[in-house]
């Protein structure tokens, strides 16, 4: 029933977006405070007991709630529990409005509009980007993003789903990676900064969460891209960035539509609220460090936006029909 929960919550999510200021966001917002607060003392281990908490806790909840559902209503409702997870934690239309809006700001050639959409999306400073960089940082902030807004959920889902456990795998990712995010800016935070353990603990374990699905987002981008050059470059060229597994998909990328990618970074500007960036959904946290160099590939230009955009929906599509496949040989089965 995995495939169906997926179909269900893309296609609503594209009709009805999630609002950015939601319960469920301010939720995981308040329940994350609330563990690095109470848990967080300073020590190593203290680390690990706040990242349990805050990651395994809710985990755990969605799937007492889809084992409930499974054994009092039945599996129609578990479905539905698990397409209702799946609206909150997967989507492109998540994030895919900044890009939108960039897209369109240099198609009618405003790159001064372009330039300010991109700063407040990241909280950078882009005031002198060339037009080609702001393509470049467009291009890496929406496939990483893509990436563990859509294929990086629907790998643990489906991985976690196809053991009975529901939607747990969608949950533990996305709170995987919220914590990871939210703890790195908190250290800016002039009250209550992160410990240098909760963080280490956080960005570890993520570290660790999102090796597969970073290789499975790159072997399908090399598929519906141009493989050969895809591998080529995410051999040769990953270790450019800074980010190991960001690397693999970022390299992948830039061979998939042959397009240059990685060098110099965006400078973070000062905010009243440190914490506001990491709220703001930077999909780079934790990327952004000396210039290593760029991959091989053509000059940015908006022509490659578009090429990314197939790209990626190639991808869902190939994927997509990898479970309805799957999804038919258990049914025969």
């Amino acid at each position: 029933m995995s495939f169906f929960a997926i179909l269900c919550a893309l296609l609503i999510e594209q009709v009805r977006p999630l609002a950015y200021h939601n319960p469920v966001y301010g939720g995981v917002l308040a329940w994350t405070r609330w563990t690095s607060r109470n848990f967080d003392a300073g020590k190593p281990h203290h680390g690990w007991v706040a990242w349990a908490l805050a990651v395994l806790v809710p985990t755990v909840l969605a799937l007492g709630v889809h084992w409930l559902l499974v054994l009092t209503l039945g599996l129609p409702f578990a479905v539905l529990w698990s397409v209702a997870v799946l609206y909150v934690t997967l989507g492109f239309r998540q994030f895919s409005h900044h890009f939108t809006g960039i897209r369109d700001a240099l198609d009618i050639g405003d790159e001064a509009l372009a330039r300010s959409l991109l700063a407040h999306w990241q909280r950078v400073d882009a005031a002198d980007l060339p037009r080609s960089e702001i393509v470049r940082h467009v291009i890496e902030h929406s496939v990483i993003a893509a990436h563990r807004h859509v294929f990086g959920v629907l790998a643990w889902f489906s991985i976690l789903a196809a053991f009975g456990l529901g939607p747990a795998g969608a949950v533990f990712y996305r709170m995987s990676e919220f914590v990871s995010r939210y703890w790195a800016h908190k250290n800016n935070a002039s009250v209550q900064p992160s410990s240098i353990w909760v963080q280490k603990a956080a960005d570890q374990a993520w570290t660790l969460i999102d090796w597969l699905p970073a290789r499975i987002t790159a072997i399908g981008f090399a598929v519906v891209g141009s493989f050969e050059e895809a591998i080529d470059c995410w051999r040769n060229d990953a270790r450019r960035f800074p980010n190991e597994n960001d690397g693999v998909i970022l390299a992948a990328t830039s061979g998939a539509v042959n397009v240059r990618l990685g060098g110099g970074t965006l400078r973070p500007v000062p905010v009243s609220d440190p914490l506001s960036r990491a709220q703001a959904g930077d999909p780079l946290a934790g990327m952004h460090g000396p210039d290593s160099g760029s991959t091989p590939g053509r000059e940015p230009e908006p022509a490659h936006l578009r090429s990314v955009v197939g790209l990626v929906w190639r991808s869902v599509v190939m994927w997509m029909v990898l479970l309805a496949l799957l999804t038919l040989a258990r049914l025969l089965g």
